[in-house]
């Protein structure tokens, strides 16, 4: 049995956080331990971090379980009165190292939860890669400084802080070395990078300063991403550099003025299209992924249909839809309610529009040839994040492939011989 299992619930910055944490307390000889990294995103990931803790107390009953993650810092208490808990450790110290000495040798307090606003910093945490055999993570930046009304992220994870552009690149430098062909950088809100280093530079001349410095890297691509942060540099990169993968996932949320606006976001619909037409202009094979807010609160039968729209209106084609659940604490869950039935009803409809539109992408690729980077065997990813079908080839090459169909999720292609 591995001394140290690991549970990572929600964003990719915790599957990423989760391998630092587990390399950690490896280090630091904790024996058979548990560690759930949680997630407060909706109620409905808190109420899945419970059951996790619980399912696992039952498969291992006698290891050491740590909650941590942003459900533990918003809510210390909930996991504290949970009997199956050992320790609760908060967002900003379940990175360091002398957290998981401290809880190795029997130091640390069973609620261990600091002010996560007070934290100005995030560091460069040096990890071997994860994700697959191909492709690897890493954290650019942590935290938000922006409040959207139903969004309870901000007090889990803190202040925006980056980390520094001489760190990014020694991480990638090293993870290509060890032979990973892609990077992803990935954060809380990276298009806010570099607002708190000096001089203030933007994602976009990091992504320039990782392709200059880091010509081996094949592939470099972007989590999601606040569009109306998007800077210059970042969309001439997006025009002009081919190891910049074309696929950019948007956080809109919504496809109406009025929502947005209630939502307390910085755009409107309006600036939500351009955008995607000015980087189809600069990148034409450029890919959109989203993530839709279904039943935000005052949400009429209108306001719905403009998200509805929204998916056609930008061209997307990869969709997360999230039916809209209170958090206690934010302004949008004192807002008059949608009924949980429509809620659930329009958040259907949208991933219905979503597969259709995943499908409509998919059948454009037909007959095309594409670089496929091989993630695991049979399996790779496209440039524009499409997944492929593609036999005989191992994890971690590129190769050629002409794509002969597909199934409705996925691109089958055929390696050019």
């Amino acid at each position: 049995m591995t001394v140290t299992r690991v549970i990572t619930l929600g964003c990719r910055l915790n599957g990423y956080e989760s391998e630092v944490m587990s390399g950690q307390a490896e280090a630091a000889g904790m024996g058979e331990t548990v560690i759930v990294n949680t997630c407060a995103v909706t109620a409905e990931a808190v109420r899945q971090a419970r059951q996790a803790i619980r399912r696992a107390r039952r498969e291992q009953p006698g290891a050491r379980i740590v909650v941590t993650g942003c459900a533990a810092q918003i809510e210390p208490e909930t996991f504290a009165g949970m009997p199956e808990v050992d320790h609760v450790v908060g967002n900003a110290e379940k990175t360091s190292r002398a957290t998981w000495v401290a809880l190795a040798e029997g130091r640390l307090e069973r609620v261990k939860v600091d002010d996560i606003m007070s934290v100005r910093e995030t560091a460069g945490h040096l990890i071997d890669g994860f994700g697959t055999r191909a492709r690897a993570y890493v954290q650019v930046q942590n935290g938000c400084d922006h409040r959207c009304t139903f969004c309870i992220i901000p007090f889990g994870r803190g202040p925006s802080r980056s980390v520094p552009a001489g760190d990014v690149v020694a991480e990638i430098r090293r993870l290509v070395e060890r032979g990973y062909g892609e990077v992803v950088l990935t954060g809380v809100d990276i298009t806010s990078w570099g607002g708190d280093l000096p001089g203030t530079p933007t994602l976009g001349r990091l992504v320039r300063q990782i392709l200059k410095h880091v010509p081996e890297l094949k592939r470099l691509r972007l989590s999601s991403i606040d569009q109306v942060e998007a800077d210059a540099d970042l969309m001439a990169a997006l025009a002009e550099e081919e190891r910049l993968m074309p696929h950019l996932h948007l956080s809109l949320q919504a496809g109406d003025d009025m929502v947005l606006k209630r939502m307390r976001r910085r755009h409107l619909r309006s600036d939500a299209i351009g955008f995607c037409a000015e980087a189809r202009r600069l990148r034409p094979d450029i890919a959109f992924g989203a993530d839709l807010i279904a039943g935000f609160p005052t949400e009429t039968d209108d306001m719905f249909t403009g998200s509805l729209d929204l998916v056609d209106a930008c061209g997307l084609a990869y969709l997360h839809v999230f039916p809209y659940s209170p958090r206690k604490g934010t302004p949008a869950a004192r807002m008059p309610q949608v009924a949980r039935g429509t809620i659930k009803q329009r958040a259907a409809l949208l991933r219905e529009k979503g597969d259709a539109a995943l499908a409509r992408h998919l059948s454009i690729q037909v007959g095309r040839s594409v670089e496929v980077l091989m993630e695991r065997d049979g399996l790779g990813r496209a440039p524009d994040f499409a997944e492929v079908a593609l036999d005989g080839l191992a994890p971690g090459l590129v190769a050629a492939a002409t794509i002969g169909g597909h199934d409705g999720r996925r691109l089958i292609g055929k390696v050019v011989a």
